[in-house]
């Protein structure tokens, strides 16, 4: 089994893609007919991929809903799968009013609430005068964004609002040579593009704190926009790829 995916701290959907090999028959069968488009079940198929090592346990890195599922030819048939996060929420049309002014905590957790997501709210409490919203319902983390000029976005089970720059509260990997860091970390236009061994510290949208001998100028404290992964159980990736804006330094 092997799976790589991207995740981002904006509107986007995160998405996955993981293929898995020699499935007994059933299994394969089962999977192609449920995720099928002519199937008349409209329930979202939903995936969870829970990653780890016997001696630390598992943590969760994706949940996503199936969007494809195709098999590859004999003798070694691999079923590849493709999801993103709200996926069967695209099509739920919702449409929301509010009169005059409502709190944009209260808009997050009704946007929460309609896309049947757990909320964690961290940007500063504003009110939001004339809220309307009509379409898909995931759209409305674009919209609850755009109306409290804040960062919005959903990662996996969860919806998260918090103030733009800032990271999470409490969620910090501090990544050097000595705790995972692979190769040299590479600046870009936006601050730091870093790869290091996967673990369960690292939050999308949470503080990143580098400590490179080999690169000095990158040292210094980020906030995770994207966070791409590679995972296989027999094989070498076993990694995230994290891309990061620089923020003030603590």
């Amino acid at each position: 089994m092997s799976a790589k995916g991207t995740k981002f701290a904006n509107a986007l959907q995160n998405e996955a893609e993981i293929r898995m090999t020699n499935l007994p028959k059933s299994d394969r069968e089962y999977l192609l007919t449920e995720t099928s488009p002519f199937n008349q079940n409209r329930t979202p198929k939903r995936i969870l991929l829970d990653v780890g090592r016997h001696s630390v346990g598992l943590s969760r890195v994706f949940i996503g809903d199936i969007s494809s599922c195709h098999p590859s030819q004999p003798p070694d048939i691999v079923l590849t799968l493709k999801a993103s996060t709200g996926q069967f929420q695209k099509g739920n049309i919702v449409t929301r009013s509010q009169a005059a002014t409502v709190p944009l905590s209260t808009l997050a957790r009704q946007v929460a609430g309609d896309l049947g997501l757990a909320l964690r709210f961290e940007a500063t409490d504003k009110h939001i005068a004339n809220y309307a919203f009509v379409g898909g319902a995931l759209k409305q983390v674009d919209r609850l964004e755009e109306a409290g000029s804040v960062n919005a976005y959903v990662d996996d089970d969860t919806l998260i609002v918090k103030n733009n720059h800032t990271p999470l509260q409490g969620e910090i990997r501090v990544l050097s040579e000595a705790t995972g860091l692979i190769g040299i970390p590479e600046m870009t236009e936006y601050g730091i593009k870093a790869k290091y061994l996967l673990d369960a510290t690292t939050r999308l949208g949470g503080a990143l704190r580098i400590e490179s001998k080999l690169n000095p100028a990158a040292s210094g404290y980020y906030v995770i926009f994207k966070l791409h992964f590679e995972l296989a159980n027999h094989d070498t990736p076993f990694y995230w790829i994290a891309e990061a804006k620089r923020i003030d330094s603590r």
